[in-house]
């Protein structure tokens, strides 16, 4: 893994406006915080984790990285280049370069295949719309991606419904690898599987990337893959960044309580083990009126007047490890 930042993000804001239901007219009367003024970097190279609750705004984030949707304000930096900038003022070609750089795995295996089209013209697909190869080649290609995901060449001529889960995770890993990209989003690519298929998809990706000299940026909320898989972590909250570290420091010595929370909720397969009563109480607060201060005060024990009165900043407390708290033990 190298230390050169690959991707950097910078203060990247999104919020949804959100309508009045009046039948004559359409009028904003607030505004959903997704992601709110977020900072990290990814390496070149590096598996770079984001965890959190549903809803904490992991996968907008993605989105804004790709640009599938447009940010409210703040930067994405890809090799030392501002890409939200270029996207307002570049031609289609342009975008195409970029979309070829960085790919997607999407959450839903069943949702992101088109029922209608066979495996191999779902592979070869990118291949046509970037134009890196003749149609006649193309087969060749989806061959070699099958063979590296783990699947046959008879499986290019089957359809999405006739595959096991794990199988149309791997169909999704090859498509995201057609076009020979940088940089991988994979957003919760477990989620729906199961424990020993889990494992599987978590090795292949760890094999792919450190074979093909990726960086990856992996998607969820399973710690337990998160540390399987990631070198560094960063800890979402309602939109928030909380908490960032080296994977092993995260997990070793948590110093936000939401972080601290979330590792304790974590199951341990050991009968004798007593269960630690979880730290988290009450509901995640909504999104359209987020708490002011610390975002996490209403849940926390530690909170004080501070916590509801001022934003924590994400300061570095130690080495490479950034906590955003006013209180830490």
């Amino acid at each position: 893994m190298e230390n050169t930042p690959f991707i950097e993000v910078k203060n990247l804001v999104k919020y949804f406006p959100v309508y009045s239901s009046g039948i004559l007219t359409k009028k904003e009367v607030a505004q959903v915080h997704a992601v709110d003024d977020i900072s990290f970097d990814i390496r070149k190279q590096e598996i770079f984790a984001i965890v959190g609750e549903s809803g904490c705004g992991k996968t907008t984030t993605a989105r804004l990285l790709l640009n599938l949707i447009e940010p409210t304000s703040g930067k994405v930096i890809v090799d030392g280049e501002n890409v939200i900038e270029k996207f307002k003022s570049s031609d289609k070609k342009e975008k195409l370069k970029y979309r070829r750089k960085m790919q997607m795995i999407f959450q839903n295996p069943y949702g992101s295949l088109d029922p209608r089209m066979t495996i191999c013209d779902i592979i070869s697909e990118p291949l046509s719309i970037h134009k890196i190869m003749e149609k006649n080649c193309q087969c060749e290609r989806v061959y070699e991606l099958l063979k590296l995901v783990g699947l046959e060449e008879y499986h290019a001529e089957r359809y999405p419904h006739e595959f096991s889960g794990g199988q149309r995770q791997r169909i999704c890993i090859a498509r995201a690898l057609a076009v020979e990209p940088e940089f991988i989003i994979a957003d919760e690519p477990v989620s729906s599987l199961d424990v020993s298929i889990r494992a599987q998809i978590l090795n292949l990706l760890a094999d792919l990337q450190k074979n093909m000299g990726l960086s990856l940026l992996f998607i969820s909320h399973d710690l337990s893959s998160v540390r399987q898989i990631s070198q560094r972590v960063a800890v979402m909250y309602l939109g928030e960044i909380v908490e960032l570290a080296d994977t092993d420091e995260l997990f070793d010595n948590p110093l936000h309580p939401y972080t601290q929370a979330l590792i304790e909720a974590v199951p341990i397969p050991d009968p004798k083990v007593k269960n630690i009563k979880a730290r988290l109480k009450g509901e995640v607060p909504s999104p359209i009126n987020p708490p002011v201060g610390c975002r996490f005060n209403p849940r926390c024990s530690r909170a004080t007047n501070e916590c509801t009165e001022k934003k924590p900043p994400l300061v570095e407390v130690q080495k490479n490890h950034l906590v955003a708290c006013f209180h830490i033990e």
